[in-house]
Formats: structure tokens, C-alpha cells, sequence
């Protein structure tokens, strides 16, 4: 079975709920919602992304938090307790994913391959199916080594490239540079025929994600 929605709420909750079944959260949080509603969870990027990295700007940083301890997967107490946060944050919500995203910085260099062993050898999984999504420039041997070591679900852009791991597909759909592209319908057709059969995810993280998924939603 084949799941459409957005990342993040791009318009009013009450609309959206109406709409799709499965959303990603930007900022993480609880609501009431139809039993059936599905979350999906983005990490906290103190546990990803280094606090030099500008998305940090729409972020307060609490005074308890050192800087250099954050970003990286380093094994500090800064990146353990955003982990341990939104860990809790998905058993209240019954959340079955959370996706890493790492950015372009963050490349396959020892450090980062031992900061990330760290990480996932030490963290509480449960039930949860963890997904990563690099940005970084990793080749797909590189990619398929760590989500097989570490249980990862290869989160990906399925116009860029093809997953190379994981047992179901997450697919995030981001609309070119600038997330200006909305999706043609010989896109979307070609998508959907592709994952008819298969399991997964397909979010849509474009400036038209709201109308881009309804009608992707509508050809299944």
C-alpha cells in the first residue's frame, strides 16, 4: 500500500486531515487527530546538523546546550537527549518512523562513520523504523553499507536516484532546486506505476506539495 502526503502542514490542520492519512512533522508535536491519521517524525537536527548550519536560525537553543555538542550523531549528551525527546515524542504519537536528514557537510569520513556507530549502537529503537536522508556526497556502495549496518531505511528523491536499501521505500519529493517544480502528470504517472505493488512512503517537500499530492493521491 502506497501512502501520499506532505512534509509539514502546508495549509490549515482541519483541510489537510480532510485530504490525506499520513503526514511528516516539521516540529514535532501532538494533536488530536482521526484514529487512522498516521505521523511520521523528522529528527531534531541537534542530533545532525552542526550548530554553524543556517537552518539553526529558526531555532531557540536552550542555554544549557553547548554548541560544539550538537550536529554529527556525536556521542554527547545534546545529541542523546534530542534523540531520547523525539523518541518520546513518537510513542505519543504512535509514530512508526523517524527519518535523519544529514546535510551536505556531513560526508563519509571516519568520524562521522564512527560518530554515527555510536549513535545507532546506543540509541532505543522499539518498533521504529529509522530513515536517513544524505545530502552529503556519499556514493550509493557507501549509503547501502551504512543502512545495512545500522538498519536504516535509504531515504531518497526518486528523480535523483533510486533507493539502494531498506524493505520499504521513503520517498521525499523535493522539487528541484529552489522547491519551485511542480510535478508534471508524466511524473507522477511514472512514479505511481513504479510503487503500485511496492510498500512505502511518498512525501512531497515542493512549494506545491498540497496540490502535487492530491494529485498524486488521486491516481491510486
Amino acid at each position: 500500500m502506497v501512502k501520499i502526503g506532505c512534509c509539514g502542514f502546508p495549509v490549515a490542520r482541519s483541510k489537510y486531515f480532510e485530504n490525506f492519512d499520513v503526514i511528516e512533522i516539521q516540529r514535532t508535536f501532538y494533536d488530536f487527530v482521526n484514529p487512522h491519521f498516521e505521523f511520521l517524525l523528522k529528527a531534531p537536527q541537534f542530533i545532525t546538523h552542526s550548530a554553524k548550519s543556517p537552518t539553526y536560525r529558526r531555532v531557540r537553543i536552550r542555554t544549557d546546550m553547548k554548541l560544539n555538542a550538537l550536529g554529527g550523531f556525536q556521542p554527547t549528551k545534546e545529541v542523546f537527549n534530542a534523540y531520547e525527546a523525539v523518541y518520546n515524542y513518537a510513542k505519543i504519537l504512535r509514530a512508526r518512523i523517524i527519518i535523519f536528514q544529514t546535510p551536505p557537510s556531513f560526508t563519509p569520513k571516519k568520524k562521522n562513520l564512527k560518530n554515527m556507530e555510536r549513535f545507532f549502537n546506543k540509541i532505543e529503537r522499539g518498533n521504529l523504523i529509522l530513515g536517513w536522508e544524505s545530502r552529503g556526497r556519499w556514493s550509493p556502495a557507501e549509503i547501502r553499507e551504512v543502512c545495512k549496518k545500522f538498519d536504516l531505511v535509504d531515504v531518497v528523491d526518486p528523480f535523483l536516484r533510486g533507493p539502494v536499501s531498506g524493505s520499504l521505500f521513503y520517498f521525499r519529493l523535493h522539487g528541484g532546486r529552489g522547491y519551485r517544480h511542480r510535478y508534471t502528470e508524466e511524473e507522477l504517472l511514472q512514479l505511481a506505476s513504479s510503487i503500485k505493488k511496492k510498500d512505502g512512503y511518498v512525501m512531497f517537500n515542493n512549494i506545491s506539495m498540497f496540490l502535487d499530492a492530491q494529485r498524486f493521491k488521486s491516481l491510486f
